[in-house]
């Protein structure tokens, strides 16, 4: 059994590590960061070159080198560049960034590859992912079942390259759900599915129904208008046999399954919605007939702060996947004054635990959770429920 130590560090702070650890004059620290430096992407890897430059200032220290190379948006020119910083001494390497440009990275297993890709199925050995993954997300989500007492949960995800990626992270989450549903993002074809999972066309029915029950009573005809106005109101009779519901999906897609469901006359205002990590999308804040809406993601507050440093800092707004680079800096830096580097498998195999701007993160075996926060949309504002 590996023995378990924690880390808990509460900001990357001058202060922090010069007064506990000071300046050192032995070897640099040598760390390698595959970005996307040319092409469409060249943006996203600017802004996470500037992070690392920024996590640097706050640690207050000249014992790291950061050796930006560039992947573009092939995995041979990944592989090109990790040879590079490996012939320059670097054994540990922040990146590359998306999933498709891992695949040559097995070649070189004496590298620790800490990528910023959130899939952690299907990756080297050697590469471990640091992004926000599905296994985390359904870990929060789980919590906020079992604090709202939720017992009959559907999951719904898009028939999408990530569908298989949600499928092990329940099991691996051992979140209980009632039923997981694989649906189409045809429109015609979606709408079509969300009748069937919430039953409409019987629900629609038993509204005809009772209409025409009521119109052939034998009651007070005063009574029997009010109850066919009251009823004339109403899209359905009937529930539906679930309490909460779980949308693996995102943007304008998402926002059109949860029109769909109110199509069919399920509301969030009856039901739980809940969402997966949508980097607090402002565009939900305005669209509250989709309200409330839960979801989980990173520690709010310290991404509102990191972003306007680094705001102050560049004169420019950062991409999310910034705040993971610059927290993977924070990472090395301190494991750097705890361990031998030069043995970086092994330290990654460990468990720890480590607090930085994104909130707290767990490593084990090659892989890292994040313990996120839940938030609510409601009434076109946001608020933490944990």
């Amino acid at each position: 059994m590996f023995k378990i130590f924690k880390i808990i560090l509460i900001s990357l702070t001058i202060a922090l590590f010069i007064s506990k650890f000071g300046h050192s004059n032995e070897e640099k620290i040598k760390i390698g960061l595959l970005v996307p430096m040319s092409g469409e992407k060249n943006k996203l890897g600017q802004s996470i070159i500037k992070s690392t430059r920024l996590a640097l200032k706050d640690i207050g220290t000249n014992k790291i080198e950061i050796y930006p190379k560039d992947t573009g948006s092939s995995p041979a020119k990944t592989l090109q560049s990790a040879l590079e910083l490996k012939r320059l001494g670097i054994r540990i390497i922040i990146g590359p960034v998306f999933f498709e440009n891992l695949e040559y990275l097995n070649e070189m297993d004496d590298i620790i590859f800490l990528s910023l890709t959130n899939k952690t199925e299907g990756i080297p050995s050697n590469v471990i992912s640091s992004g926000v993954n599905s296994v985390s997300q359904l870990n929060a989500i789980k919590k906020f079942a079992e604090l709202n007492e939720l017992k009959k949960t559907i999951l719904l995800t898009p028939d999408l390259n990530y569908k298989n990626e949600i499928k092990r992270a329940i099991g691996k989450s051992k979140l209980k759900i009632s039923k997981h549903y694989i649906y189409d993002i045809e429109p015609t074809k979606l709408t079509q599915q969300i009748e069937e999972i919430t039953n409409y066309k019987t629900r629609k029915q038993n509204l005809d129904d009772e209409i025409k029950r009521v119109e052939l009573s034998n009651i007070d005809e005063e009574i029997k208008k009010r109850k066919i106005e009251k009823l004339s109101k109403k899209y359905t009779i009937g529930n539906v046999n679930f309490d909460s519901l779980i949308i693996s999906d995102f943007d304008e897609s998402l926002k059109s399954v949860i029109t769909s469901f109110l199509y069919t006359d399920v509301s969030p205002q009856e039901k739980y919605f809940i969402t997966l990590n949508q980097w607090f999308d402002k565009s939900l804040l305005s669209e509250k007939n989709i309200q409330p809406l839960y979801y989980p993601s990173i520690n709010k507050k310290n991404f509102d702060n990191f972003s306007m440093k680094f705001l102050e800092f560049y004169n420019e707004k950062p991409n999310h996947l910034s705040l993971l680079s610059y927290d993977l800096i924070g990472l090395i830096y301190y494991l750097s004054l705890k361990a031998n580097l030069s043995d970086a498998k092994l330290i990654f195999k460990k468990q720890n635990s480590f607090k930085g701007k994104i909130g707290i993160f767990d490593i084990k075996d090659n892989k890292i959770n994040h313990r996120l926060n839940f938030y609510l949309i409601q009434d076109g504002s946001l608020k933490e429920i944990f």
